[in-house]
């Protein structure tokens, strides 16, 4: 289930962003502060071009969806999950399908978009397959720099008409 986030939710999901996994495969990849977060968070949380979604599961936080960019029928996105806690109960690829079926449904019939964009970086081969089995098609790479390392950045996208709808 996807709901929005709340004031409430902001020291969840600092943690689970600031997890060692996450950060791993993220374009920022240091911790982030109590102070950068809650920066982050005021600008955010007033954006009409953003919605922060909290991803539970059986009626706990297992992860945050964040739409961006939001103007029109497009818009972009991102999320990571609670790595941690659903490895401990292994749960990770079954909540990982859900979220991406859950968000990717958010933005076609709740935000009205036709076209959904992200990135992911190049060696993070296990979420470049997982986005091709939901149809995301990859643009050219990029090379970034961030946090001191260089890295090579991958657009994705995916057509409303394109997406794998559930059963």
């Amino acid at each position: 289930m996807l709901r929005t986030a709340t004031d409430t939710d902001v020291d969840t999901i600092r943690r689970l962003r600031n997890q060692q996994a996450n950060r791993e495969v993220s374009i920022t990849s240091h911790e982030i502060s109590a102070d950068e977060h809650a920066a982050w968070w005021a600008k955010t949380s007033k954006d009409p071009s953003r919605r922060v979604l909290i991803y539970e599961r059986d009626g706990a936080t297992a992860g945050v969806v964040n739409f961006f960019d939001l103007e029109g029928a497009s818009g972009a996105w991102g999320f990571f999950l609670d790595a941690d806690g659903l490895a401990e109960r292994g749960e990770t690829l079954p909540a990982w399908i859900e979220v991406m079926r859950e968000a990717t449904a958010y933005a076609f019939d709740e935000l009205g978009l036709d076209v959904l964009t992200g990135e992911v970086l190049e060696h993070n081969a296990v979420v470049r397959q997982m986005n091709r089995r939901f149809r995301f098609a990859e643009g050219t790479p990029e090379v970034r720099y961030a946090d001191g390392r260089e890295l090579t950045v991958i657009p994705i996208s995916l057509r409303k008409q394109d997406r794998r709808k559930g059963k």
